[in-house]
């Protein structure tokens, strides 16, 4: 296959996900924001038999959408586990319908396969806030490596933490929506949201599959955090503004300050 971009991290491909994904290998990830398939626009066709063809190709899957769409397509994920879930705080509210709550957040869904101990699980730090909170205990097992990600309080000895000014991340992250002015696509993801999830599911010198690329965000970063990132889009004029995208260096006012592993 010829790519439509590619550089020394990120390679982009225009055509079905159905169509390229065969020619591809293993992926540490796969990180996206399918068509959610709840309206009557031209492009939003939920691709029916997506997870499987994904799950080829990785066991790790973050899938952005809305309980809505998860539910009613829960069969499609049968042979996948739930993992987790974080909730995208967004800096507004917005929706047409006004007989529901006003929805002001996403989900992106954690699903895997395999064990759990077997999954790449490195949860980001960031900068802590306010008065430090001095020497406190946690468990021995906080659900890293070798542990089963249960807090068993009588039989797993205790470990002393250290304040060291940071905080876990938390399931809740809020990051601003991308300005409409300045958006490539109707529903493009920050990259304040994508980065942690590309942080705790893709290890450094890792890959990220992205087959729904949109404006390309799985992609920009991925490269800020040096991982690869292959992306897959079927429609051509959104290659091609991904494309110009992807030429530009790093993006005005992103930066990983306070993020770290």
């Amino acid at each position: 296959m010829t790519p439509y971009y590619a550089d020394d991290l990120v390679t982009l491909y225009h055509g079905s996900m159905f169509d390229v994904l065969p020619e591809l290998g293993r992926f540490d990830a796969c990180i996206t924001d399918p068509p959610y398939g709840t309206t009557n626009l031209a492009w939003d066709r939920w691709p029916t038999g997506w997870p499987d063809a994904v799950a080829e190709h990785t066991d790790t899957l973050w899938c952005f959408g809305t309980m809505r769409m998860i539910l009613a397509r829960a069969d499609e994920f049968d042979g996948w586990r739930f993992g987790q879930e974080i909730v995208w705080l967004k800096n507004a509210a917005t929706s047409m319908i006004t007989d529901r709550f006003l929805r002001r957040h996403e989900n992106a869904v954690h699903w895997y396969r395999g064990s759990w101990p077997g999954q790449h699980r490195a949860l980001p730090k960031v900068s802590r806030t306010g008065a430090p909170s001095g020497t406190r205990a946690r468990p021995g097992d906080d659900g890293g490596p070798g542990g089963d990600g249960v807090f068993d309080r009588h039989f797993k000895p205790f470990r002393p933490w250290v304040d060291d000014g940071t905080r876990w991340m938390t399931s809740v992250i809020e990051a601003k929506s991308e300005p409409k002015r300045g958006r490539l696509n109707p529903t493009q993801k920050p990259l304040g949201v994508l980065t942690p999830l590309i942080q705790y599911s893709v290890p450094e010198g890792g890959s990220v599959l992205d087959p729904f690329a949109g404006s390309g965000s799985t992609g920009i970063a991925a490269r800020h955090l040096g991982r690869r990132a292959v992306l897959i889009e079927a429609r051509e004029e959104q290659c091609e503004a991904t494309a110009a995208r992807l030429t530009k260096p790093i993006e005005v006012g992103f930066n990983l300050e306070g993020l770290t592993t």
